[in-house]
This record gives C-alpha cells, sequence and structure tokens, in this order.
C-alpha cells in the first residue's frame, strides 16, 4: 500500500483514469483515500480478449487502480451501490477461443511467452488486420496465446439499447480504425480485438444489459486479477509461473472476478475488506451476456462508471454478498406481493398456522474450481453468514431460490428468501429495507 495514500487527506470524491497490468498486488500504490460514504468515478477498458491478445498485459484485464478507503481494516466490508454504468464502445469483437501451444508458460491469461524467442511478456506491435496481427517486437513473430475457433464483430447503435453483427467487409472496415470504435481509453495497453476483424456471425441482434464483470477489493496476496475467483485462481496452484500460490494463498482471494449479470446499475454489492484500505477496482465491462458466459467470453466494452461507497465496520465477510435488483432475482426469491401474502394469511389461518416467516432476498457468491465447489462454497458462506445451519440453507435455496451461474467453469449466485431475524443478526437487514421494501 503507498504511505502517501494514508498521509493525504480523505476526500469524498476519487477520479479513476489509471488501468492496472492486469496484476493486483497490496503493495503496490492505491489512489485515494476516500472518504466512507464517497463516490468514485472511473473510466474503464475492454476486458478479456484486447488484454488476452496484448501479451506484456498479465492478468486477462485492464482493471482500474485500487482505490484506498479511509478507516477500511481486514475484517470489515465495504458496500459498494452501483449508481451508473455507460457503454462508451460504438463496437466490440468475441468469440469462442482456442490456446496455442508453445505460446505460454502454464497459463496464457498470465503468462503469454514468444514462440520463437521465448520471451515471457513480450512487447508487441499491430501489423495489419487478422488473427496474425500482433508480433513481437525482438523478433516480429505473431505471438497471441489465443486465437477465436468461432468469433463476431458486433456494433451499438447510438443509444446503447441493441447491437448487431456484422459482415466481413464491415469487420475489417472497423479493424483498421480498432482503437476509435473500441474506445480504448488514453491509459489503455491493450490492442483491441476488433483488429482481428472476426465475422462469423452476421445479422445477429442483441440487447444491451451493461454489467461488471469485476469488481471489487484487492485481495491480500499478488495475483492476475482475471483469477481473482475460486475457478480460474485454481490454476495459481503450483503453476510454474511466477505468479504460482499455494492452496491456502488462494483463500486470501476476494472473489471480485464475478461476470454475474446482476452486477449492474441498481445493484448493491458488499465485498469484503482483506487490506488496509480495501483497494476497491473494477473493470472488465460486458454490454450483455447471459449466465454462464458459456462461449468463454462475451461483448467487453469500455464505459464510465459511478460507484458510492459506505463502510460496514466489523461485517467479516469471505466473499462477495448481493442484493440484485427485484427484476433480476429468481422467482421465487422474488419478495410477495400484496394478493401473494392475503393468500398465505388465508392459508395459515385454515391450517393454524399462528404467524407467516418474514423474509427478504440475499445472494451469496461461492467461487470453486467447478460448479458442484463452487455451490458447496456458496451454500457454506450462506449458513456461515447468517447462523444457519447448512441443511436449512439447501432447504431454502430449493424452495425459496434458486442456484444461478455467474461463470461457468465456477462462479454461483446462492439466492433466497432469509428470515428477517437472521439477516438483522448479521448485520444486513438495513440492505434489504433499502432495496425491497420488506421488514
Amino acid at each position: 500500500m503507498n504511505p502517501s495514500s494514508v498521509k493525504s487527506k480523505a476526500t469524498a470524491t476519487v477520479l479513476v483514469a489509471e488501468l492496472t497490468n492486469g496484476i493486483l498486488d497490496p503493495t503496490q500504490p492505491m489512489l485515494g483515500p476516500l472518504l466512507a460514504g464517497g463516490t468514485i468515478v472511473g473510466n474503464t477498458a475492454p476486458g478479456c480478449w484486447g488484454p488476452m491478445i496484448t501479451p506484456r498485459i498479465r492478468g486477462g484485464h485492464e482493471v482500474t487502480r485500487p482505490v484506498f478507503v479511509d478507516g477500511a481494516v481486514p475484517g470489515d466490508a465495504v458496500v459498494l451501490r452501483i449508481r451508473d454504468i455507460n457503454v462508451t464502445s460504438a463496437a466490440t469483437a468475441s468469440g469462442h477461443d482456442r490456446w496455442v501451444e508453445g505460446h505460454y508458460l502454464g497459463d496464457p491469461y498470465a503468462a503469454p511467452r514468444c514462440p520463437n524467442c521465448g520471451t515471457l511478456y513480450p512487447e508487441t506491435y499491430v501489423e495489419g488486420i487478422g488473427q496474425q496481427a500482433v508480433r513481437c517486437v525482438k523478433c516480429n513473430t505473431p505471438v497471441t496465446p489465443f486465437q477465436m475457433v468461432n468469433g463476431y464483430t458486433v456494433v451499438f447503435d447510438e443509444t446503447r439499447q441493441v447491437g448487431l453483427t456484422v459482415s466481413k467487409e464491415a469487420a475489417e472496415r472497423i479493424a483498421h480504425s480498432a482503437n476509435r470504435f473500441a474506445a480504448l481509453p488514453a491509459s489503455s495497453a491493450q490492442h483491441s480485438i476488433l483488429t482481428f476483424a472476426p465475422h462469423d456471425l452476421v445479422g445477429v441482434v442483441t440487447r444491451l444489459r451493461p454489467f461488471l464483470g469485476q469488481l471489487g477489493t484487492t485481495p491480500a496476496v499478488r495475483m492476475p486479477d482475471s483469477h481473482n475467483a475460486g475457478d480460474f485462481g485454481s490454476a495459481l496452484v503450483g503453476a510454474p509461473h511466477e505468479y504460482a500460490l499455494t492452496a491456502e494463498q488462494l483463500e486470501l482471494r476476494t472473489d471480485g472476478h464475478m461476470d454475474i449479470d446482476a452486477v449492474r446499475p441498481g445493484a448493491i454489492v458488499l465485498a469484503p475488506v482483506k487490506v488496509p484500505g480495501a483497494g476497491i477496482y473494477f473493470g472488465d465491462m460486458h454490454a450483455l451476456q447471459g449466465d454462464g458466459e458459456i462461449a468463454g467470453h462475451t461483448m467487453d466494452v469500455a464505459g464510465t462508471v459511478t460507484l458510492e461507497v459506505d463502510l460496514l465496520k466489523g461485517r467479516t465477510l469471505e466473499g462477495p454478498v448481493l442484493f440484485p435488483l427485484v427484476e433480476d432475482l429468481p422467482p421465487l426469491a422474488r419478495p410477495f406481493n400484496q394478493a401473494e401474502k392475503d393468500r398465505a394469511r388465508r392459508l395459515a389461518a385454515r391450517w393454524g398456522v399462528d404467524k407467516l416467516e418474514e423474509a427478504g432476498p440475499i445472494s451469496v457468491v461461492g467461487s470453486g474450481p467447478d460448479l458442484n465447489q463452487a455451490t458447496q462454497v456458496g451454500l457454506r458462506r450462506a449458513a456461515d453468514l447468517l447462523s444457519l445451519s447448512l441443511p436449512e440453507v439447501l432447504n431454502r435455496a430449493t424452495i425459496t431460490g434458486g442456484i444461478e451461474i455467474g461463470r461457468h467453469p465456477g462462479v454461483v449466485q446462492v439466492t433466497f428468501l432469509a428470515p428477517l431475524p437472521a439477516l438483522e443478526k448479521a448485520g444486513l437487514l438495513p440492505f434489504v429495507q433499502e432495496q425491497y421494501g420488506i421488514g
């Protein structure tokens, strides 16, 4: 952490224009400090494919430089209210990938390597367009550790409400002005994926529904940002490159790389504080995504973000907790309307049930090497957080909620209606009241 951040005066607003090279490192300087109750406004770059074809970027994304929150210490939680997400890219490209053997050391996201000269994290330049365009400065060899198996270029309308995948001719025209269409921030070091000009899908119409794939706090151990979750993070255990971790060190992650489509304007995210100052960061903005991000990647875009940040003292969290918008809740986890409550009361009177349980929605994030293990982690976290037994959480997630996939292979949301006394005991009732008007 930067000592000067501690000495400087905390402010109510922090503007973020700096991006990392893809590594989250608790020893590196942070921006700020920010007063609790203050606002972070930032500009972020596209994630995934752009950094993936830019080997000098080591983490799979360019995320914002972390912000130090005044008074935040390990064992606290930060409250992140997403006030605005605005897509600034006019176009992007994406698709399903394959790893290129010989172009990386153990992990193509964390340790790209030139297949000819053997340089790790080589500096690169762009020559022309297409999948061979990114080349090593040292030996001029095509160097990207990823290629597209099936991809597309998509353009957005002026209101950023719909997208359309375009033809080869249009994709190539865009590729020649890739940075402009991508709206890359000035601090971005990536080559735009629009340079590849993929065009396997043409004429597909999509709805934009932007959210943040990365939003969270700095882990207590140095790691690539894309690996700050239990699925990608598991690849660091015993890895052959410099970012290798032990299984114990992986538990110092904060699961900020969620790829959960409910992390959008209006949502409330609680994130664990595991280093002094919390180190709030964000990035990997997606224009849209179906649950699971099944292709491995979606429409990554540049954009602006506004977060309101509060501090929750003494509320230790293992991973993120979400209070999504009502429409983003599973149908069984949505608050009951008055007509439903009236029917339930009549049913209770008929069967001699004296009192209806009062409950509110909560969504607990779990991550692990695969979806089964991620679900187990999420269920255990929910049980520990609310002081409920695991079998009770299993029942409640079954009859009043559901398990939703954030990212395949291993990020999930365990969402259900939790008893208000349990939420109050956990210090979470105010967020249920704020978000859903319950209690």
